[in-house]
């Protein structure tokens, strides 16, 4: 399941509410203290446990809107819920996502981090 990841970020930069979403001074500085190794092992910590179970009974409030940066990248591409995952990358909801998909979710969080610190 490979996306073209660019293609998904530029779709979601057109709508007013994905693209109102970007990292504060605070976020970038705790990246740079963490290192973006970090960051994406938080990503897939967050996603394993949010994202990916075939129910979630929270699903649609279970990312919060600050906190930490995957949080906010999570906004921006669309994966902090079951229904935006679906709507805007065809995943259906309903079942575990499989190692491939979620894979592919943390390489959206994170090329959506690595723009936003250049």
């Amino acid at each position: 399941m490979r996306v073209n990841i660019d293609y998904i970020l530029y779709s979601l930069n057109k709508s007013k509410f994905r693209s109102s979403f970007h990292l504060k001074d605070k976020d970038k500085v705790y990246i740079k203290e963490k290192g973006l190794d970090t960051i994406k092992l938080h990503a897939y910590d967050f996603i394993n446990k949010r994202l990916a179970p075939e129910v979630i009974t929270n699903d649609g409030k279970q990312t919060p809107m600050r906190g930490h940066p995957v949080f906010i990248s999570q906004h921006a591409t669309a994966t902090c819920c079951r229904g935006c995952l679906e709507k805007w990358h065809h995943i259906p909801k309903g079942r575990k996502l499989s190692n491939d998909e979620i894979d592919y979710v943390v390489d959206v969080i994170m090329k959506w981090i690595n723009k936003e610190i250049l």
